[in-house]
């Protein structure tokens, strides 16, 4: 089976792939055999995280045993390393790192192709293969990141803008009288009250941002390009914000999958048996 990690700022995604191809028959998402999250603490060291994924994929009738192989995907270096070393010791594995040095299956049109972060094309590479080309990709997350890919399947590039929970900290931290407020959209835009304004500034406001980025790049790349959800907020603007084709939490999932795939004959992930660890 195969271990995939995305290491995001908020938090860490976990999944597993069972073996064999699309093929066989078997699309990523059918063969995706479970997925986890755990929180980002760049204060735990990696028998702390090893210890509780070995205990959390065993929960799920997953051994350490079972993993035969592994891909990782980071924005934090401070855990990529971590993840690395936990692999090898708790899985008996060197995972993938991904990186645009790799074959990705598509060019990098950055500027500086090591400037993307990695799960941006991590993320295009899957919505291509789930998708076709052109293609957009909105991923609301710690951040609300927008990428897009040519016809001709190149990554181009995208934007960057704070992310919903992000702007609404700053919103509560920096001002004397505005609360946390919970992150649904208002009956009306034009709030009666304090909670309703900030809904409807926070969760309304970002609808119409994505609204309005994606009638942007679809002016560049092509009308008929298809626009692809996916991250942990967004669910919170995809009923407001009428320009979603599909929603896929798992997409950097199974983007990590294809691109093992890619990589895999001519890079070695494998080592002996895991070490034993007293009380893993």
């Amino acid at each position: 089976m195969l271990l995939t990690i995305d290491i995001g700022n908020t938090a860490v995604t976990i999944g597993v792939f069972r073996d064999g191809t699309d093929a066989n028959g078997a699309s990523p998402a059918e063969r995706l055999a479970t997925t986890l999250r755990v929180a980002t603490d760049s204060r735990r060291l990696a028998d702390e995280y090893g210890i509780l994924l070995k205990n959390l994929l065993e929960f799920r009738g997953i051994a350490a045993t079972d993993i035969s192989a592994a891909s990782i995907c980071s924005v934090v270096p401070p855990l990529t390393g971590l993840f690395e070393d936990l692999c090898r010791r708790f899985f008996g594995v060197t995972p993938l790192q991904v990186t645009s040095q790799i074959d990705l299956g598509m060019p990098v049109r950055y500027d500086n192709p090591r400037d993307v972060g990695a799960d941006r094309i991590v993320d295009a590479v899957a919505a291509v293969r789930l998708y076709g080309a052109p293609v957009i990709v909105v991923d609301l997350g710690t951040a609300t990141v927008f990428d897009a890919v040519s016809r001709d399947k190149e990554y181009l590039g995208g934007a960057i803008a704070p992310g919903i929970n992000l702007s609404a900290d700053a919103l509560y931290y920096n001002t004397s009288q505005l609360r946390r407020v919970e992150l649904v959209a208002p009956q009306e835009a034009v709030g009666r009250n304090t909670t309703t304004s900030l809904q409807s500034g926070i969760v309304l406001g970002y609808a119409g941002l994505v609204t309005a980025m994606v009638e942007r790049f679809k002016a560049e790349i092509g009308a008929d390009a298809r626009v692809v959800g996916t991250g942990g907020l967004v669910t919170v603007i995809s009923d407001h914000a009428p320009v979603f084709d599909d929603i896929n939490q798992e997409l950097t999932l199974v983007g990590l999958d294809i691109i093992y795939r890619m990589n895999m004959v001519n890079t070695p992930h494998t080592r002996p048996a895991p070490a034993v660890v007293s009380g893993a």
